[in-house]
């Protein structure tokens, strides 16, 4: 597979591409790659995944508050992982949002070689966003481009989409997320220097710090997780939250508890990946209720965890 600059032209004629910000890279996104290198292969064509840098509503609406599921870097090796024949990153800019279906059609045609244009079932494109896919159909049919629709995807947790996803995450649904996604949604870090209660309790927690505020944090409460640390796979807890049983203030904190692991792994990059939702944060009677309570998340942890690995191996 190849990675394109944006500059680079593309032989006309050459290629059967399908453009998009592909956010979570999730089953609807493979449904549709699936979908565009079969029509490649049927043309004799190279197949073509444009990606946005950014997503369109961070450089549009700069003001308001966008979180993404996943960073950029992730986002290009799940779509490098689909497989297609190229993928080009194409910054997204405001002078891009001010061409028309007709001008954007005719810019992939030119620049990209685009002689097919696979479109998403719900994607629209161009600033004239009443237009349907029958309108794009008509321009690229003027301009030499055959535009087709890719079919919906149909699974068990269908419809999905980045909005259904970004959603589910946020209030906690990490397990529903992961049906949609087809793989468990993974946030990053570092760890770093907490508050240290965990450990005078039999708990000890590495804290996650320095993740990507562009991220989106799922709901706040107790999570089953597996962590990914110094080329370990972890099983552990997380708690995201202000954790008030032990008065820490307002601000977000991401703890894990790693099972039967006690290294020392301060400074050390760390990925959660959030397998099930085990209960939401509150503020607790005693430091006792705390302990019977953790010992309770422990024990539903282990066993939820233990059910999707056994799951995942068969």
């Amino acid at each position: 597979m190849r990675i394109l600059g944006e500059n680079e032209r593309l032989t006309q004629g050459s290629t059967v591409a399908t453009i998009g910000m592909f956010d979570g890279v999730h089953l609807g996104h493979v449904t549709l790659v699936d979908f565009l290198k079969r029509q490649a292969s049927v043309l004799g064509k190279q197949s073509l995944v444009i990606t946005f840098l950014s997503h369109p509503r961070q450089v549009l609406h700069p003001d308001e508050p966008f979180s993404l599921i996943m960073p950029m870097g992730e986002r290009l090796a799940r779509l490098q992982e689909l497989d297609p024949d190229m993928l080009l990153p194409l910054d997204f800019t405001r002078e891009l949002s001010q061409l028309n279906s007709v001008q954007f059609i005719e810019l992939l045609r030119d620049r990209y070689g685009v002689a097919m244009l696979v479109v998403g079932y719900n994607h629209r494109f161009g600033h004239q966003r009443g237009e349907t896919f029958e309108d794009y159909r008509r321009h690229g049919e003027a301009l030499g481009v055959q535009v087709v629709k890719a079919p919906e995807y149909l699974g068990e947790y269908a419809p999905v989409s980045s909005t259904i996803v970004r959603s589910l995450i946020a209030a906690g649904k990490v397990k529903d997320a992961m049906h949609c996604m087809g793989r468990p949604f993974t946030l990053s870090g570092r760890v770093v220097h907490g508050f240290h209660n965990g450990r005078g309790i039999g708990f000890p927690t590495a804290n996650v710090g320095e993740t990507d505020p562009d991220i989106l944090l799922p709901h706040n409460g107790a999570y089953a997780v597996l962590a990914h640390v110094n080329g370990l796979v972890l099983q552990g807890m997380a708690n995201i939250g202000k954790r008030p049983t032990l008065d820490n203030g307002d601000n977000i904190s991401i703890e894990v508890n790693l099972f039967d692991f006690d290294d020392d792994i301060y400074g050390m990059d760390i990925t959660l990946e959030f397998i099930s939702f085990l209960r939401l944060e509150f503020k607790m009677c005693s430091i006792d209720e705390l302990k019977h309570q953790l010992t309770l998340d422990r024990s539903n942890a282990q066993r939820l965890l233990h059910e999707y690995l056994t799951q995942k191996q068969s």
